[in-house]
């Protein structure tokens, strides 16, 4: 195949209308904008979120605080959930996934001290709260943070 043999597929390039070519094209004097109004003006329309002068919605709902945009969320999982891993093992992001206490992880793990610890484990997490820490190390295992 060459690039001379290429051809767009049957009726995806339809031929462009030519609107205001006399009454005869059934597209003349209005070229199918009806008649006056705000749509029939040469910038007509109105533009994107404008509610007709009413106060636009992102006007009128309240604002508070501070949202940053540009946060990487982390998975929260409880250290409960780390018992379903056999004793002396080393616990990371995929051996998470692969057991199927977290669906996804985009950008890291934070252990909550949710629960108890019964097995003596080596976790590695992006984060973990102060609980969390305090009952891996008082179950003999390690946190560490990757």
């Amino acid at each position: 195949m060459n690039l001379h043999d290429l051809s767009p597929v049957a009726g995806s390039n339809p031929k462009a209308w030519r609107k205001g070519r006399g009454a005869g094209t059934g597209n003349g004097k209005t070229a199918g904008r009806g008649h006056k109004g705000q749509k029939a003006r040469s910038g007509g329309g109105v533009r994107v979120g404008f509610e007709g002068g009413q106060m636009p919605l992102a006007r009128r709902v309240p604002k508070r605080g501070f949202n940053n945009i540009f946060a990487k969320r982390l998975e929260a999982i409880n250290v409960a959930s780390l018992n379903k891993f056999e004793d002396g093992a080393t616990v990371n992001v995929c051996d998470l996934l692969e057991k199927g206490i977290l669906s996804k992880c985009e950008f890291g793990v934070k252990v909550l001290g949710n629960g108890t610890l019964t097995k003596k484990l080596t976790v590695r997490a992006s984060a973990f709260s102060a609980s969390a820490k305090e009952k891996i190390e008082a179950a003999g295992g390690k946190a560490e943070v990757i």
